[in-house]
Protein backbone atom coordinates (compact mmCIF):
# COMPACT_ATOMS: atom_id res chain seq x y z
CA UNK A 1 0.00 0.00 0.00
CA UNK A 2 1.29 3.48 -0.84
CA UNK A 3 2.47 5.61 2.07
CA UNK A 4 0.29 8.53 0.99
CA UNK A 5 -3.21 8.76 -0.47
CA UNK A 6 -3.02 11.10 -3.46
CA UNK A 7 -6.54 10.31 -4.68
CA UNK A 8 -8.21 12.50 -2.04
CA UNK A 9 -7.62 16.27 -1.98
CA UNK A 10 -5.58 17.57 0.94
CA UNK A 11 -6.28 20.80 2.80
CA UNK A 12 -4.32 22.66 5.45
CA UNK A 13 -6.51 24.01 8.25
CA UNK A 14 -5.75 26.12 11.29
CA UNK A 15 -8.28 24.31 13.50
CA UNK A 16 -7.47 21.50 15.91
CA UNK A 17 -8.28 18.07 14.50
CA UNK A 18 -10.00 15.23 16.34
CA UNK A 19 -12.58 12.54 15.57
CA UNK A 20 -16.12 13.84 15.23
CA UNK A 21 -15.33 17.54 14.85
CA UNK A 22 -17.33 19.56 12.31
CA UNK A 23 -15.22 22.20 10.55
CA UNK A 24 -16.78 24.93 8.40
CA UNK A 25 -14.94 25.37 5.11
CA UNK A 26 -13.67 28.76 4.05
CA UNK A 27 -15.33 30.07 0.90
CA UNK A 28 -12.26 29.47 -1.28
CA UNK A 29 -11.86 25.92 0.04
CA UNK A 30 -15.55 25.16 -0.51
CA UNK A 31 -15.35 26.48 -4.08
CA UNK A 32 -12.25 24.38 -4.72
CA UNK A 33 -13.87 21.16 -3.49
CA UNK A 34 -17.42 21.62 -4.74
CA UNK A 35 -16.94 23.56 -7.99
CA UNK A 36 -13.40 22.90 -9.20
CA UNK A 37 -13.05 19.27 -8.12
CA UNK A 38 -16.82 18.54 -8.21
CA UNK A 39 -16.73 16.62 -4.93
CA UNK A 40 -20.01 15.67 -3.33
CA UNK A 41 -21.44 14.54 0.00
CA UNK A 42 -19.31 12.01 1.96
CA UNK A 43 -16.41 12.26 -0.53
CA UNK A 44 -13.12 12.02 1.41
CA UNK A 45 -10.81 14.95 2.09
CA UNK A 46 -7.50 14.74 3.94
CA UNK A 47 -6.83 17.45 6.53
CA UNK A 48 -3.69 18.50 8.41
CA UNK A 49 -2.72 21.43 10.61
CA UNK A 50 0.96 20.78 11.32
CA UNK A 51 0.16 19.60 14.88
CA UNK A 52 -2.31 16.72 14.95
CA UNK A 53 -1.26 14.53 12.04
CA UNK A 54 -3.37 13.83 8.98
CA UNK A 55 -7.10 13.12 9.24
CA UNK A 56 -9.73 11.79 6.85
CA UNK A 57 -12.84 13.92 6.69
CA UNK A 58 -16.09 13.79 4.73
CA UNK A 59 -17.89 16.61 2.97
CA UNK A 60 -21.18 17.76 4.51
CA UNK A 61 -22.85 20.12 1.99
CA UNK A 62 -24.52 23.24 3.35
CA UNK A 63 -26.25 24.50 0.23
CA UNK A 64 -24.92 24.73 -3.32
CA UNK A 65 -21.76 26.70 -2.62
CA UNK A 66 -20.83 25.98 0.97
CA UNK A 67 -19.96 22.91 3.02
CA UNK A 68 -18.60 21.65 6.31
CA UNK A 69 -16.16 18.83 6.88
CA UNK A 70 -16.80 16.04 9.36
CA UNK A 71 -13.51 14.68 10.77
CA UNK A 72 -13.67 10.88 10.72
CA UNK A 73 -10.36 9.18 11.52
CA UNK A 74 -6.65 9.84 11.67
CA UNK A 75 -4.68 8.41 8.75
CA UNK A 76 -1.14 9.39 9.80
CA UNK A 77 0.45 10.57 13.06
CA UNK A 78 2.26 13.87 13.26
CA UNK A 79 6.02 13.46 12.67
CA UNK A 80 8.66 15.63 14.28
CA UNK A 81 9.24 18.79 12.22
CA UNK A 82 12.37 18.74 10.05
CA UNK A 83 15.37 20.46 11.63
CA UNK A 84 16.82 21.97 8.48
CA UNK A 85 17.08 25.74 8.03
CA UNK A 86 17.03 27.16 4.52
CA UNK A 87 18.57 30.63 4.35
CA UNK A 88 18.45 32.51 1.06
CA UNK A 89 18.97 35.90 -0.53
CA UNK A 90 15.58 37.09 -1.86
CA UNK A 91 14.74 36.52 -5.53
CA UNK A 92 12.28 37.97 -8.00
CA UNK A 93 8.69 37.05 -7.18
CA UNK A 94 8.05 34.20 -9.63
CA UNK A 95 11.31 32.45 -8.87
CA UNK A 96 10.87 33.09 -5.17
CA UNK A 97 7.55 31.21 -5.31
CA UNK A 98 9.28 28.27 -7.00
CA UNK A 99 12.15 28.30 -4.50
CA UNK A 100 9.80 28.34 -1.50
CA UNK A 101 7.83 25.40 -2.84
CA UNK A 102 10.95 23.34 -3.58
CA UNK A 103 12.49 24.10 -0.18
CA UNK A 104 9.36 22.70 1.48
CA UNK A 105 9.37 19.63 -0.76
CA UNK A 106 13.04 19.03 0.09
CA UNK A 107 12.41 19.07 3.84
CA UNK A 108 13.16 22.57 5.09
CA UNK A 109 11.79 23.19 8.58
CA UNK A 110 12.58 26.91 8.61
CA UNK A 111 12.82 29.36 5.71
CA UNK A 112 14.50 32.73 6.29
CA UNK A 113 15.22 35.52 3.79
CA UNK A 114 18.74 36.92 4.25
CA UNK A 115 19.75 40.37 3.04
CA UNK A 116 23.27 40.52 1.58
CA UNK A 117 25.38 43.21 -0.06
CA UNK A 118 24.26 42.19 -3.56
CA UNK A 119 20.63 41.27 -2.80
CA UNK A 120 18.53 42.68 -5.65
CA UNK A 121 15.38 43.41 -3.68
CA UNK A 122 14.42 43.67 -0.03
CA UNK A 123 10.63 43.65 -0.23
CA UNK A 124 9.54 40.27 1.07
CA UNK A 125 5.91 39.24 1.43
CA UNK A 126 6.04 36.68 4.21
CA UNK A 127 2.35 35.83 3.75
CA UNK A 128 3.07 34.88 0.14
CA UNK A 129 6.01 32.75 1.25
CA UNK A 130 3.77 30.94 3.72
CA UNK A 131 1.03 30.47 1.12
CA UNK A 132 3.55 28.80 -1.19
CA UNK A 133 4.76 26.61 1.67
CA UNK A 134 1.20 25.53 2.47
CA UNK A 135 0.46 24.77 -1.19
CA UNK A 136 3.58 22.61 -1.51
CA UNK A 137 2.74 20.72 1.68
CA UNK A 138 -0.84 20.11 0.52
CA UNK A 139 0.30 18.74 -2.83
CA UNK A 140 3.17 16.58 -1.59
CA UNK A 141 1.78 14.80 1.45
CA UNK A 142 3.87 16.85 3.89
CA UNK A 143 2.42 17.26 7.40
CA UNK A 144 4.62 20.05 8.78
CA UNK A 145 4.50 23.64 7.55
CA UNK A 146 7.96 25.21 7.87
CA UNK A 147 8.42 28.29 9.99
CA UNK A 148 8.67 31.41 7.83
CA UNK A 149 11.18 33.45 9.79
CA UNK A 150 11.58 37.22 9.71
CA UNK A 151 14.19 38.51 7.23
CA UNK A 152 17.60 39.35 8.66
CA UNK A 153 20.87 40.88 7.54
CA UNK A 154 23.60 38.33 6.97
CA UNK A 155 25.61 39.11 10.16
CA UNK A 156 22.49 38.86 12.35
CA UNK A 157 21.45 35.65 10.60
CA UNK A 158 24.83 34.06 11.29
CA UNK A 159 24.75 35.20 14.93
CA UNK A 160 21.31 33.60 15.36
CA UNK A 161 22.52 30.14 14.37
CA UNK A 162 23.23 27.80 17.29
CA UNK A 163 26.93 26.84 17.44
CA UNK A 164 26.15 23.14 16.99
CA UNK A 165 24.23 23.76 13.75
CA UNK A 166 26.33 22.93 10.70
CA UNK A 167 26.11 25.72 8.12
CA UNK A 168 26.45 24.57 4.52
CA UNK A 169 27.54 27.57 2.49
CA UNK A 170 27.09 27.38 -1.30
CA UNK A 171 30.29 28.87 -2.70
CA UNK A 172 31.20 28.64 -6.37
CA UNK A 173 34.85 29.25 -5.39
CA UNK A 174 35.00 26.43 -2.83
CA UNK A 175 38.29 24.54 -3.25
CA UNK A 176 36.68 21.11 -2.78
CA UNK A 177 35.26 19.83 -6.06
CA UNK A 178 33.48 16.83 -4.50
CA UNK A 179 30.49 18.12 -2.49
CA UNK A 180 29.67 14.67 -1.07
CA UNK A 181 33.22 14.31 0.29
CA UNK A 182 33.05 17.82 1.75
CA UNK A 183 29.83 17.05 3.62
CA UNK A 184 31.12 13.73 4.94
CA UNK A 185 34.28 15.44 6.16
CA UNK A 186 32.25 18.12 7.93
CA UNK A 187 29.96 15.77 9.88
CA UNK A 188 29.41 12.10 10.64
CA UNK A 189 26.52 10.89 8.43
CA UNK A 190 25.65 8.30 11.09
CA UNK A 191 25.12 11.06 13.67
CA UNK A 192 24.40 14.24 11.70
CA UNK A 193 24.08 17.58 13.49
CA UNK A 194 21.25 20.07 12.98
CA UNK A 195 21.71 21.68 9.58
CA UNK A 196 21.42 25.04 7.85
CA UNK A 197 21.91 25.80 4.16
CA UNK A 198 22.82 29.27 2.87
CA UNK A 199 22.35 30.27 -0.79
CA UNK A 200 23.39 33.77 -1.80
CA UNK A 201 22.20 36.22 -4.45
CA UNK A 202 22.86 35.80 -8.14
CA UNK A 203 25.61 38.40 -7.89
CA UNK A 204 27.37 36.23 -5.33
CA UNK A 205 28.66 37.24 -1.91
CA UNK A 206 30.91 40.24 -1.30
CA UNK A 207 34.40 39.25 -0.22
CA UNK A 208 33.79 40.67 3.26
CA UNK A 209 30.65 38.54 3.54
CA UNK A 210 32.52 35.50 2.30
CA UNK A 211 35.17 36.05 4.98
CA UNK A 212 32.48 36.52 7.65
CA UNK A 213 30.83 33.24 6.72
CA UNK A 214 34.12 31.36 6.54
CA UNK A 215 35.08 32.64 10.01
CA UNK A 216 32.05 31.03 11.60
CA UNK A 217 32.94 27.71 13.28
CA UNK A 218 31.07 24.62 12.09
CA UNK A 219 30.73 25.89 8.53
CA UNK A 220 31.51 24.08 5.29
CA UNK A 221 31.85 25.71 1.86
CA UNK A 222 30.25 23.62 -0.84
CA UNK A 223 30.77 23.78 -4.59
CA UNK A 224 27.82 22.65 -6.69
CA UNK A 225 29.91 21.69 -9.69
CA UNK A 226 31.46 23.32 -12.75
CA UNK A 227 28.33 25.22 -13.82
CA UNK A 228 27.02 28.45 -12.32
CA UNK A 229 23.45 27.77 -11.17
CA UNK A 230 20.62 30.20 -10.78
CA UNK A 231 19.74 30.72 -7.14
CA UNK A 232 16.46 28.78 -7.33
CA UNK A 233 18.20 25.88 -9.08
CA UNK A 234 20.98 25.97 -6.48
CA UNK A 235 18.32 25.59 -3.76
CA UNK A 236 17.17 22.27 -5.18
CA UNK A 237 20.73 21.06 -5.86
CA UNK A 238 22.17 21.80 -2.43
CA UNK A 239 19.14 20.57 -0.49
CA UNK A 240 19.26 17.31 -2.45
CA UNK A 241 22.94 16.86 -1.61
CA UNK A 242 22.51 17.71 2.06
CA UNK A 243 19.50 15.46 2.52
CA UNK A 244 21.18 12.57 0.68
CA UNK A 245 24.41 12.72 2.72
CA UNK A 246 23.37 14.06 6.14
CA UNK A 247 19.59 14.36 6.09
CA UNK A 248 16.48 12.20 5.99
CA UNK A 249 17.09 10.87 2.47
CA UNK A 250 20.28 8.98 3.34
Amino acid sequence: MAAYDFTAPRLFVESDLAEGLILPLERAQANYLLTVLRRSETDPVLLFNGRDGEWRAEIVPQGRKSADLRVVTRTRPQPAPPDLHYLFAPLKTGRLDYMAQKAVEMGAGLIRPVFTRFTQGERIKLERLRANAVEAAEQCGILSIPEIAEPARLPACLDALAPERLLVFCDEDAPVSDPVAALRAAADPAHPPPLAVLVGPEGGFHEEERALIAARPNTVALSLGPRILRADTAAVAVLTLVQAVLGDAR
